[in-house]
């Protein structure tokens, strides 16, 4: 048996074989697919597609604004106004903001207060102040059970 020598100018052919190959295993993916596609006629699965409601659906933005123990006030997670005393002026332009925003894309905004049981009350009257002066009408309180300590 001759040593294979890459220089001589041989003509190898037409190789079938490997076209064969790669044929059957593309016979063999679209036979196990036409499987799949006749066991999903059988379900009767439907897509998810256009709801129908029998009237107009409102979405609503719902805020949380939160007063811990010490007095702390955040809005979403965020602290706002650590410090200030008495005047929220950080809370107050975030509320407008907010109020600015859902009133462009005609959504109701709702604002859920949750006051610590321990937190003063005058607190959560700055709170209420701010949430007036952003005009924001839609206010839902909570206080005790659900916040953490």
């Amino acid at each position: 048996m001759k040593p294979f020598d890459a220089r001589s100018n041989a003509d190898v052919g037409f190789q079938i074989a490997p076209m064969i190959d790669v044929v059957f295993v593309i016979l063999v993916f679209f036979m196990a697919l036409a499987a799949q596609i006749r066991i999903e006629r059988i379900l009767q699965t439907r897509l998810p597609g256009m709801a129908t409601t029998d009237g107009p659906t409102e979405f609503f933005d719902e805020q949380i604004i939160q007063i811990d123990a010490s007095g702390a006030v955040s809005l979403n997670d965020e602290p706002y106004d650590e410090g200030a005393g008495e005047a929220l002026p950080q809370l107050t332009s975030t509320l407008v903001r907010l109020k600015q925003s859902s009133d462009v894309a005609q959504s109701s905004l709702v604002v859920t207060v949750l006051s610590h049981p321990d937190s003063r009350y005058g607190r959560t009257i700055q709170v209420l102040n701010a949430l007036a002066f952003a005009g924001i009408t839609q206010v839902t309180f909570s206080s005790g059970e659900t916040l953490e300590p």
